[in-house]
């Protein structure tokens, strides 16, 4: 097993040093792979990062010490568990700046929080009322709004973006009326990786009165996100994407706005009292949370967002760009090959095609070679069809790649053009 408590490096803070990507790597085993019989670069981070050796201990030792149902017992398994999940609850607060724990409701993921809000605050809407969405959303942000639209008939605009791939954000401006009700949209697109100006939209919304929600799960692992200072009224994000266990995301809410919207799910832990009759509801944020959760991934995220911090997440974003833009100088060499998204305000993410290929044959013959990216839609069909393209081939950094990936990366690309023409 890996010593985790001897790198020095994470003692330091992120002002003293660069982060040391050798030493991060140590974190990952499974980057220790072969694909192929060759070393695996893996650059499909925008779907799922992988998860350090601190996330997966922490679910190790709940499982072989403290596992127990959480807020359901006065036994010391179910409170020392109870506390474990609260103090993730405490650490997410922090990690975006939300005033109060009653504001971080646990989920699934980044899905079901847009889900929660679009049958819960969704339900306050009627026949007529606008929403605003983006071409980029991906489809957890346009399919549960297109479910409340066939239920309650509500009217779907959608914001265009330009031949860079950014937001056309006087486009946003014009589609707002006295009918508007809820702006939601993705603070960083999973396609082109277009960073959106989400604080001027959120502000714009305020402005005339319109709620907004920010699909943060492309932001969250890379930029630093304070929901005050955004102005936002929900904010949701995945730990999956964030060095943390699949299965659990947070909706950020504001509080007055949770405390007005009815549970969207009923059971246990989300009750006060139980009646025939009539059933009172627990407080925030539990009021959101019924049944069981995943209680021991809630608790191995806090390892996750403890280990963004050590590191700190203006020198991860820094480096992951470094990579992002050393990767697209070197396909911008490669004869054929067209980038999708050319914001000078992006994530570490690329998009592209082979003229005449299909994306997934280029992501074949990349698999071939160690290096693992992403084809296809990206759960983004109305933004394909925008830029008038089945799917691309996607590519994204995290803080543990190095340059010796994006080199690999480069000469696989290589190879397979060549043989792809």
């Amino acid at each position: 097993m890996i010593d985790i408590s001897s790198y020095d490096y994470l003692r330091q803070s992120a002002s003293e040093r660069k982060p040391d990507v050798a030493e991060i790597r140590k974190h990952f085993p499974i980057l220790e792979r072969q694909i192929e019989g060759k070393p695996m670069v893996y650059l499909d981070n925008t779907a799922t990062s992988q998860a350090p050796m601190e996330v997966v201990r922490e679910i190790e030792r709940i499982y072989t010490h403290s596992r127990a149902n959480v807020h359901r017992g006065v036994h010391t398994l179910s409170q020392e568990m109870t506390s474990f999940q609260e103090e993730s609850r405490e650490r997410v607060r922090e990690f975006i700046n939300a005033d109060s724990i009653e504001e971080i409701v646990f989920t699934r993921g980044a899905t079901e929080s847009i889900n929660l809000v679009a049958n819960s605050f969704g339900s306050f809407l009627k026949e007529g009322d606008e929403i605003i969405l983006t071409v980029m959303e991906h489809h957890a942000n346009i399919v549960p709004w297109q479910l409340l639209r066939d239920r309650a008939g509500i009217v779907i605009k959608v914001v265009d973006i330009n031949s860079r791939g950014e937001l056309d954000i006087e486009n946003f401006k014009s589609l707002f009326t006295e009918k508007t009700r809820l702006a939601s949209f993705c603070h960083v697109s999973n396609v082109l990786g277009s960073i959106n100006p989400v604080k001027e939209m959120t502000s714009f919304a305020r402005s005339r009165g319109v709620v907004t929600l920010i699909d943060g799960a492309q932001a969250a692992p890379h930029l630093k996100i304070d929901v005050k200072d955004l102005d936002c009224d929900f904010y949701v994000f995945s730990a999956h994407k964030m060095y943390g266990p699949s299965g659990v995301g947070v909706l950020y809410g504001r509080k007055s706005l949770l405390e007005k919207m009815p549970p969207w799910q009923g059971g246990g832990e989300m009750i006060s009292i139980v009646t025939f009759p009539h059933t009172t509801f627990a407080d925030l944020p539990f009021k959101f949370e019924a049944g069981t959760p995943d209680y021991i991934g809630i608790a191995a995220f806090s390892k996750a967002l403890e280990f963004i911090n050590d590191i700190g997440l203006p020198e991860i974003e820094k480096h992951e760009m470094t990579l992002c833009r050393m990767a697209e100088e070197g396909l911008r060499k490669i004869p054929g090959i067209k980038i999708y998204g050319e914001s000078p305000e992006k994530g570490p993410v690329i998009s592209f095609l082979l003229e005449g290929a299909h994306p997934y044959d280029l992501g074949m013959l990349l698999d071939k070679q160690g290096v693992e990216v992403r084809t296809g839609h990206h759960c983004a069909m109305p933004l394909m069809e925008r830029l008038g393209i089945p799917g691309t081939v996607r590519a994204s950094f995290a803080i543990y790649n190095n340059e010796e990936d994006v080199a690999r990366f480069i000469s696989a690309t290589q190879r397979a053009v060549a043989i792809l023409s």
